[in-house]
């Protein structure tokens, strides 16, 4: 296109129109199209519709709308902690300085099995309160045993006879109450058993033993540490082979999680994953986070769950629902945060949909308004899809 050159200064009116003239001139030749045989009449969805070539549409993969069944999964942030059916706090059944340490966080122990020894006036009080008990018993049996000897052969009344009985009855009583005292403070039956047969012991220390058979988590005393009885917390012992993930549920997701639900537990950046099950469900609202608190419970066998770890938690509800699924990859935002697809239309192009998303479940989307089954929808390739219609 040429311009004719503008005139001398002094012919204003005829240049201003000159000008204005080349503009026009210059906007129309930059708005031609390569494709000006274009029908200018097309309806606007047909030109704003993406069309592929056939290289083009081997990057992309289609999927088939479909009514579908499912179950709704509900996601959510979970901290693990022991599990308070199978976790205890070791006090100190006796008061006194600690001799001995004999167990260390991360050890395995048995039910019964010493912790600490202590150097205490009340276990020496209450093993000495026990012999005495068992000599006064054996003696008060013996007695009596005679009293009955004697009365076969009328040598005492049957009053003095009933009175050995009741005196043996009554001591008898005593050993067994002392003995009881021993076994409260966590006393070896084998040491019981020795005292009872009149042995001599060897030294007069007690122990704290673990009420449980599962894993020291926990020491809170140090040798030489003077413990109170029964106030003092010592260990906490747990059995690790099966904890707790508590989480918080919403009201939104609150009636898709029940007790009995499944669920998925995700460790660190999902490499590694164990099943659980729902079997608390809060029968109040936090006031402040306005959630619910549900408690999953885990086998951990392997004790890859530990205390205080993060986790993230997927709830399958057990109720099924029927909607229509398609892949989270299909899924695309305008500029507006709004979603949309794009659906294959007959004529070979692609067409953006805007959708209302429903629930999500793992790697698909139930969409509530926006398809209908039988539509064919860019699951893989989206993104070059847009790409290609941005350009």
């Amino acid at each position: 296109m040429t311009i004719s050159p503008l005139p001398e200064p002094g012919a204003g009116s005829f240049r201003t129109v000159s000008i204005a003239a080349a503009i026009a001139a210059l906007l129309m030749s930059a708005g031609c199209s390569p494709s000006g045989d274009q029908n200018s009449g097309q309806p606007a969805v047909a030109v704003s519709n993406v069309t592929l070539t056939a290289e083009q549409r081997r990057n992309i993969h289609l999927y088939t709308v479909v009514s579908a069944k499912f179950h709704k999964t509900v996601d959510a942030n979970g901290i693990v902690d022991f599990d308070n059916d199978q976790a205890t706090s070791v006090l100190a059944p006796i008061s006194g300085p600690v001799s001995q340490m004999l167990a260390s966080p991360g050890d395995q122990v048995r039910k019964g099995q010493p912790l600490a020894m202590v150097d205490s006036p009340d276990f020496a009080a209450a093993i000495g309160a026990y012999r005495k008990a068992v000599a006064a018993a054996r003696s008060a049996r013996r007695l009596a045993d005679l009293d009955r000897d004697l009365l076969a052969h009328k040598g005492v009344a049957q009053r003095e006879a009933d009175q050995a009985e009741s005196d043996a009855v009554g001591a008898e009583s005593d050993r067994d109450a002392a003995q009881q005292a021993l076994v409260s403070l966590n006393v070896d039956p084998h040491l019981i058993s020795q005292i009872r047969a009149g042995r001599p012991l060897s030294r007069m220390a007690g122990a704290i033993r673990s009420p449980i058979s599962g894993t020291v988590v926990e020491k809170l005393i140090t040798p030489g540490q003077l413990l109170q009885a029964g106030t003092t917390p010592c260990f906490t012992v747990a059995d690790l082979s099966r904890v707790w993930v508590m989480t918080q549920v919403f009201g939104a997701d609150l009636d898709s999680v029940s007790v009995g639900d499944t669920a998925q537990v995700t460790v660190g950046a999902g490499s590694k994953t164990v099943t659980g099950r729902v079997d608390n469900v809060a029968a109040e609202v936090d006031p402040n986070t306005r959630s619910v608190a549900v408690r999953v419970v885990v086998a951990n066998p392997a004790g890859l769950l530990r205390k205080q770890m993060y986790v993230r938690v997927r709830i399958e509800a057990h109720a099924e629902n029927t909607g229509l699924l398609i892949p989270v990859a299909a899924i695309l935002r305008d500029d507006e945060n709004l979603p949309f697809v794009y659906v294959a239309q007959r004529d070979g192009t692609f067409a953006r949909r805007h959708v209302t998303l429903g629930d999500r479940m793992g790697d698909s989307y139930d969409i509530a308004d926006g398809l209908h089954g039988g539509d064919r929808v860019v699951a893989d390739g989206a993104i070059f899809v847009q790409f290609l219609q941005d350009q």
